[in-house]
């Protein structure tokens, strides 16, 4: 019997409250949707997670994971509504500049993971353009219609990450596999 395949994370960010700063659950939430009529949308062993605001707290959550895709709002100069695709340096320096400014942005939760060796796998973010974080508990017309083009973009990120996990997986060669008598 096999042990049981790391899954692949996907976490939704982001405050339900503060308007286009919940763009990441909205983006998840829309993602869920689209695979719960499509179960060959997502790679196997995908787990989607609403990460809401419980920032450093979702350490725990990406322990193990073979890839962890994150799904937030982004303050990136862009116009609104925007979606970018970031990988490594590129989601820390997003985190600093994330809306509200908060500390245990998801650069943080990605290298305090790290740094525990709870995970060491491939990561990308797929961030949408704030046009307005304040509150509310509707997108801004912008972000609202970034939704659908977000969800296409975490889709195939996805399959780009687990095909990555699959390309760095290589046997142990055969010296390495020592018995003891």
């Amino acid at each position: 019997m096999s042990a049981p395949a790391a899954p692949i994370v996907v976490l939704g960010i982001g405050n339900a409250l503060l308007g286009d700063d919940a763009v990441g659950v909205r983006v998840l939430e829309a993602l869920g949707h689209r695979a719960s009529h499509d179960r060959t949308l997502l790679p196997p062993d995908t787990r989607l997670v609403d990460g809401g605001t419980l920032g450093l707290d979702l350490v725990a959550t990406i322990d193990g994971a073979r890839a962890v895709l994150l799904l937030d709002a982004v303050d990136v100069g862009a116009a609104p509504g925007e979606v970018v695709h970031l990988t490594g340096d590129e989601i820390r320096a997003a985190g600093d500049r994330r809306p509200g400014g908060r500390a245990g942005g998801v650069g943080e939760l990605l290298a305090m993971a790290r740094l525990m060796g709870w995970f060491s796998g491939p990561a990308a973010l797929v961030g949408v353009q704030v046009d307005r974080v304040a509150f509310s508990t509707r997108l801004t017309p912008a972000v609202e219609a970034a939704v659908p083009v977000a969800v296409e973009a975490a889709r195939r990120t996805l399959l780009e990450l687990d095909s990555d996990v699959r390309r760095s997986r290589r046997p142990a060669p055969a010296h390495a596999m020592e018995t003891t008598p």
